[in-house]
């Protein structure tokens, strides 16, 4: 997600945000879900109100009371040549609406920053970006994982065990970085021999070695490869093909720097999420 369009949704949520007087006299900041629907890209309130019933859910689930967090409410709205009627709405918190937002389909855009947005407890645009990008990264390792998984299963069908798996990565790794093997790639980034390379690589090049992987998964399936040699020969074609398209931007992927270890993201992604619940402000008791 480029900067501008962060800079654009957290806009839109700002704007529809308001304050209430909380238990202790805080101000509790809050979100009108009929508002909410649409910076989220609903278009039916009936949709938007199963994702909050998912919300609801969730949040019972966690042993935490709804009612702090989730408030039906009634408004008025203006309807046509000026006339008004009743219709139902939600009083949410900011967990409330991370809960629904983490409810939502994060392949929506809107929803993917939402849920960044609603877990930061902050405005800062900095501080949303750094955790969009963290996000970013454990769902691009996480594709991988599975495509090297979909990788392993394919071959082993087709004759090839461990030992030929091992080396089929490895030689798509010498043709992905210029000819360096996956154990002169973490030498070049100080990387323990007993950590998988993919877990300290940037964004970009996990994303590169899922590509290739993928385009090996496809045609393994499509022409029927079988055995080691054939199937060695397509993964190094498919990491050639990715390496040459990178290189015409400018990107060589052997010289770009090591991330954080995956783990430690993992582990701090983990806790901001414990944290959203114990920093969680909650409404107001109803008289």
């Amino acid at each position: 997600m480029d900067r501008n369009s962060i800079i654009r949704y957290k806009g839109s949520l700002d704007s529809i945000a308001q304050y209430i007087e909380g238990e202790r006299g805080e101000q509790v900041e809050v979100w009108f879900a009929r508002e909410l629907m649409t910076v989220l890209g609903y278009a039916r309130w009936e949709n938007f109100q199963s994702a909050i019933a998912r919300a609801i859910e969730s949040c019972k689930s966690q042993k935490i009371n709804a009612d702090d967090h989730f408030r039906e409410v009634t408004k008025m709205i203006t309807i046509g040549k000026g006339g008004q009627r009743e219709v139902d709405d939600f009083m949410l918190t900011r967990y409330a609406c991370y809960l629904i937002a983490m409810n939502g389909d994060p392949k929506k855009e809107e929803i993917a920053f939402a849920q960044s947005y609603f877990a930061v407890q902050t405005r800062k645009v900095e501080l949303i970006e750094e955790r969009l990008n963290l996000l970013s990264r454990l769902e691009t390792r996480d594709r991988l994982r599975a495509s090297e998984k979909q990788l392993s299963q394919n071959i082993f069908e087709r004759g090839v065990d461990d030992r030929g798996y091992g080396c089929i990565r490895s030689k798509g790794d010498t043709a992905l970085f210029g000819g360096h093997t996956t154990e002169d790639m973490k030498k070049r980034l100080g990387i323990k021999s007993t950590r998988p390379l993919a877990d300290f690589l940037p964004t970009l090049t996990i994303a590169a070695k899922n590509l290739a992987t993928e385009m090996t998964n496809y045609n393994v399936d499509q022409k029927d490869l079988q055995g080691e040699a054939s199937i060695t020969t397509e993964h190094i074609q498919n990491n050639r093909t990715v390496r040459k398209m990178l290189g015409a931007r400018g990107i060589r992927p052997e010289n770009l720097p090591a991330a954080e270890d995956i783990k430690k993201v993992e582990r701090k992604v983990a806790s901001e999420e414990k944290q959203i619940v114990k920093t969680a402000m909650k409404l107001p008791k109803n008289d």
